[in-house]
């Protein structure tokens, strides 16, 4: 907590400099600099400072949001040739798809293009773009849902394995699973989802496989918020003669959420996959 607060001074900071004198170069410079990459795990705790202090300026002021925009939308356009995965300059892209989500969230006006960004971040090929993403739809989902909901039915209808990625793992969270409302818009998405599963053909691309790893786990947090449709959802896919859905059942069955709070049933549907 005390290192993310540290993040948050410097970032004000440095975002305060470049509101003053127009120049990026400063911030564009920490941010790399701190980035952690190359290394297994980037600096997330940095990433999540920039975000949230982009969308409290954006918040504050018109002016300073369209500011901030145009430079996320820079960040994020920094090309995977020039900044591969692994790459300190990758941190640019993720910071610049977060702080899209984040302003997004925070204006009605920039929600939709938000979302336009998000989905075409979906099939960066690099995996930290693509997880920013999830984050990004997340933010628009707890506070531009009236934007964001019909968007992620589109994707999920019509979009690329990756963005139907990026959905299901997006409204996947807890804490917005922890609404009624959000909770029946993510099974209706997941059910969408894997109606495509079930009608594809060609299923051995890496974009369909993340999804399919995807659906692995999300769907057993759905089914925590809404165990009643949820379980029966899952005994009806458990009938289904398709290898990849039963796959996808029998890995949430065996997530703890499930198989420790709900022992009978999930035994029940083992025995139907067998």
């Amino acid at each position: 907590m005390i290192r993310k607060e540290n993040y948050i001074r410097e970032v004000v900071g440095l975002i305060s400099g470049l509101l003053v004198s127009g120049e990026a170069a400063d911030l564009l410079a920490y941010l790399v600099a701190e980035s952690r990459l190359p290394g297994v795990r980037a600096n997330l705790e940095l990433a999540g400072a920039f975000s949230e202090t982009v969308r409290e300026f954006a918040a504050a002021d018109s002016d300073i949001r369209h500011v901030l925009w145009d430079l996320c939308v820079e960040f994020a356009s920094v090309d995977p040739e020039d900044a591969p995965a692994d790459d300190p300059h990758e941190f640019l892209s993720i910071c610049g798809v977060l702080g899209i989500g984040a302003i997004g969230s925070v204006s009605p006006a920039c929600a939709d293009k938000a979302v336009a960004y998000l989905v075409e971040a979906s099939t960066d090929p690099r995996w930290r773009v693509r997880d920013a993403v999830v984050t990004g739809v997340r933010d628009l989902l707890a506070r531009q849902r009236d934007t964001a909901v019909p968007r992620l039915e589109g994707w999920v209808e019509g979009g690329s394995w990756l963005a139907m990625r990026a959905a299901v793992e997006g409204v996947a969270a807890p804490d917005l699973l922890a609404e009624p409302e959000l909770a029946e818009t993510a099974l209706r998405l997941h059910r969408k989802a894997l109606i495509r599963v079930y009608m594809a053909k060609e299923r051995g691309s890496d974009d369909f496989l993340a999804l399919k790893r995807a659906l692995g786990s999300t769907l057993s947090q759905v089914v925590t918020a809404l165990p009643g449709i949820g379980f029966e959802y899952l005994r009806q896919l458990a009938t289904l003669d398709d290898q990849d859905i039963r796959w996808i059942v029998r890995e949430n069955l065996k997530e703890d959420r499930l198989a420790n709070r709900y022992p009978e049933t999930v035994e029940h549907i083992r025995a139907q996959l067998t």
